[in-house]
C-alpha cells in the first residue's frame, strides 16, 4: 500500500511540479505527517526531490527528472474506459486505480500534451444522471461487477417489476449504466436478457462459465433498446403542438418524442402549430403524459385517446368550479 503511495507521490509531483505537503495530502487523503515520511523515504531512495521554504514554496522534483515507473496494471488499463465517469468508476470498485491509472498516463505524455489533457479536464465536464436524480448507489454493484470481470456465475433473487420475486441463476456478460441507472445483461438459461441491478438481491458469486465468444454488449444494448421502446411505446397519437408545446417535447416525453419531433415532415401552419405523430405509452400513463402539456397540445386521434383527454379536462374544470 505504501509503495503504490510513494510512486503516487512521485507521479503527482512529475506531473504538477511544485505541490505542498497540504495538498499532496488532500489529493492522497492522508496525514500531512504521512506526507513528510514519504517524501523522506523517496529521497532515500535517490529520487532528487527537494522543499522550497516559504508561503509560496512546496515540493518538486529536480528539472529534467522523469520516471519510468508508468505501466499501468491490468485494473488500471481496464478503468481508463470510466475516466469520464469518476462516480460510476467508484461504485464499481474502481476508483482509485482510475486515479492511479489517469496519473500513470499523464506522466507518460509529454509535456505539451499534459498540459493539453489538463486543459482539457478543466474545460469539459462528462455529466450522465438526469437533473434531479444521481447515480444509483448500490452496494451489491461491485460484487456484480467482480463477477463480471472473472466470468462467474451469480446466484441471486430477482424482483419483476411486478413485484414478485424469483429465484435466478445468471451468467453475467456485461454491466451498463444508462440515465443514472445499472442494468446488467446476463445469460439465464439458453437466452440473454437485461436485469436491473436495484433489482437483484443478496448476488452470490459462484463458479466460473464459459463466456459466449460471438456476444458483443454494445450490440445488443442497441437492440434491446429499440426492442424495450417498441414495447413501451405500442401507440401512436397524432396531436397538434404549439410552438411551446414544441419546445417542451424533449422534456417531457424524453429522447423518444424528440425523435418523433425531428422525424417529422409536415410544416407548422400559420399560428406555428405543428401535427405530429408522438409515440405514447398504454392506458393511464399516455394521458398523464399529453395532459402535462396543458393548453400547448390538441390530441387528433386516436378517438378514443382524444376521448380520455376530453373527459379528464372535463373532470379537472369541475374540481376548479
Amino acid at each position: 500500500m505504501r509503495a503504490s503511495r510513494l510512486l503516487s507521490v512521485l507521479l503527482l509531483l512529475q506531473n504538477r511540479g511544485r505541490m505542498t505537503a497540504e495538498e499532496l495530502a488532500a489529493e492522497l487523503e492522508v496525514s500531512v505527517r504521512t506526507v513528510y515520511r514519504d517524501v523522506e523515504a523517496l529521497s532515500a531512495a535517490g529520487v532528487p526531490v527537494y522543499a522550497d521554504r516559504g508561503r509560496t514554496g512546496g515540493y518538486q522534483l529536480v528539472d529534467g527528472y522523469r520516471t519510468r515507473l508508468t505501466g499501468l496494471t491490468e485494473e488500471e488499463a481496464q478503468s481508463l474506459s470510466l475516466a469520464g465517469l469518476p462516480g460510476a468508476a467508484a461504485e464499481l470498485g474502481l476508483g482509485t486505480v482510475l486515479a492511479a491509472a489517469q496519473l500513470k498516463l499523464y506522466a507518460a505524455l509529454p509535456r505539451e500534451l499534459r498540459e493539453r489533457a489538463g486543459q482539457v479536464a478543466e474545460r469539459f465536464l462528462l455529466d450522465v444522471p438526469g437533473w434531479f436524480r444521481g447515480i444509483e448507489s448500490l452496494p451489491q454493484l461491485a460484487e456484480i461487477a467482480r463477477a463480471v470481470w472473472e466470468g462467474r456465475r451469480i446466484s441471486t433473487r430477482y424482483r419483476r417489476w411486478d413485484r414478485t420475486e424469483v429465484d435466478r441463476v445468471l451468467e453475467p456478460l456485461g454491466l451498463v449504466l444508462k440515465a443514472g441507472n445499472w442494468y446488467l445483461a446476463a445469460r439465464s438459461g439458453d437466452s440473454v436478457r437485461t436485469y436491473r441491478v436495484s433489482r437483484i438481491a443478496d448476488p452470490v458469486v459462484g463458479e466460473r462459465f464459459e463466456r459466449p465468444s460471438d456476444f458483443d454488449l454494445a450490440a445488443y444494448w442497441r437492440e434491446w433498446g429499440e426492442q424495450f421502446e417498441k414495447r413501451l411505446y405500442p401507440r401512436k397519437a397524432v396531436v397538434r403542438l404549439s410552438r411551446l408545446g414544441q419546445d417542451l417535447v424533449p422534456f417531457y416525453l424524453g429522447a423518444v418524442g424528440a425523435r418523433a419531433l425531428r422525424e417529422c415532415r409536415d410544416e407548422p401552419d400559420e399560428d406555428g402549430w405543428l401535427r405530429v405523430e408522438l409515440p405514447v405509452e398504454p392506458g393511464a400513463p399516455a394521458l398523464g403524459e399529453l395532459l402535462r402539456f396543458g393548453p400547448e397540445l390538441q390530441v387528433l386521434e386516436p378517438a378514443d385517446l382524444r376521448a380520455e383527454v376530453v373527459a379528464a379536462i372535463e373532470r379537472m374544470a369541475v374540481n376548479y368550479g
